[in-house]
């Protein structure tokens, strides 16, 4: 039987995600000139940011998603501990001034998407039909209603998901070697196409794709499809409150973090460093966006694609290496693969 090869593509498909996730600008845009009146706020003079949040009565989370938009347009800066309009947000969004055009983005103050945008920036929660029910819409956690636990929404939701991996996948295999590692642990996998991937690159190595049940049995499916099912073991489990396998000298976490909040983002990377061996690796493949949480744009605005559909927001390597330092992990070099992502190897010592 004719299995499917993985390979990188021959060309680059950043370009489309930008267009695609564009929108996001305009929806933070909007919410900050018309609704939550950020840079009336800013007129006087430069501002603490937790006076500037306790202004626009916002929580970490979503305040933070909306800085690092604003900062990436052009229109704050934070120099210091404080933060100011930058020139061009001083002429143009202040209103009264000469050159105010703020009026002018204020018509679409009630399009039904930027509505829903300062929805999601002031209750701090995912969109989701049964948010006041304490539900989220495409991840996974005990106490959580999601919608991968239903077979019809885990299937779409992951083969959705798997447009962008089949691009990244075989780049990540490309530029990380395993460096004699026998077994990965594919924390929250997928369809595991980052396991088959490596599957297909190592011969010698073997895989544990870790999720839920319904989207499992998508992962089968695609295990056989590229022929490496003799090697990929699916394992149906919770990534918060069940052991981790500890036979795995490396442990992959791709496109994962960025679904949660802070405290989870801890919690897991605690979770993942117990399990390692010594010496064992540990790597986080994700976007990254500046350590001074400015932008780049492309990755603000995706961070507020990630806002809005789960309990997370891009990070920085800032963020990320004093977290695996606290979970007692040696951060590494950063690695670039593909539309915009790259790997942050950590190791246990």
């Amino acid at each position: 039987m004719k299995h499917d090869l993985l390979k990188p593509p021959a060309t680059d498909p950043t370009l489309l995600f930008e267009h695609f996730r564009g929108s996001y600008g305009t929806e933070l845009l909007v919410a900050a000139v018309a609704h939550l009146r950020v840079f009336q706020y800013l007129q006087g003079g430069a501002k603490e940011a937790e006076q500037l949040r306790s202004a626009v009565s916002l929580e970490k989370r979503p305040f933070t998603v909306l800085m690092c938009a604003l900062k990436a347009m052009g229109l704050l800066q934070q120099p210091s501990a404080t933060i100011e309009l930058t020139p061009l947000a001083e002429e143009h969004l202040v209103a009264g001034r000469p050159g105010d055009v703020s009026d002018y983005f204020g018509l679409a103050a009630q399009s039904p998407s930027v509505l829903e945008m300062v929805e999601r920036l002031r209750s701090n929660r995912p969109a989701n039909s049964k948010l006041e029910e304490g539900g989220a819409a495409f991840i996974f956690r005990d106490g959580l209603e999601s919608a991968m636990e239903q077979e019809a929404t885990a299937r779409h939701f992951t083969l959705a998901l798997a447009g962008r991996a089949k691009n990244v996948a075989p780049v990540l295999a490309e530029v990380m070697p395993m460096s004699g590692a026998k077994r990965v642990l594919d924390v929250a996998g997928g369809t595991g196409i980052y396991s088959v991937a490596l599957l297909q690159k190592n011969p010698g190595l073997t895989a544990v794709v870790l999720d839920r049940p319904e989207v499992l049995k998508i992962t089968r499916e695609f295990a056989e499809q590229y022929g490496v099912a003799d090697r990929l073991e699916c394992r149906a489990g919770d990534m918060f409150a069940d052991p981790l396998p500890t036979d795995c000298g490396v442990v992959l976490l791709s496109n994962v973090l960025h679904d949660w909040d802070e405290p989870e983002c801890r919690r897991l990377l605690r979770n993942c460093a117990e399990a390692l061996p010594t010496g064992g690796r540990l790597w986080i493949h994700d976007v990254f966006l500046n350590d001074a949480l400015d932008g780049p744009l492309p990755l603000a605005l995706y961070s507020a694609a990630l806002f809005t559909l789960t309990e997370g927001r891009a990070y920085s390597a800032a963020e990320y290496r004093n977290w695996l330092i606290e979970a007692g992990l040696t951060p590494r070099k950063l690695t670039p693969t593909l539309i915009h992502c790259g790997v942050l190897e950590a190791v246990k010592a």
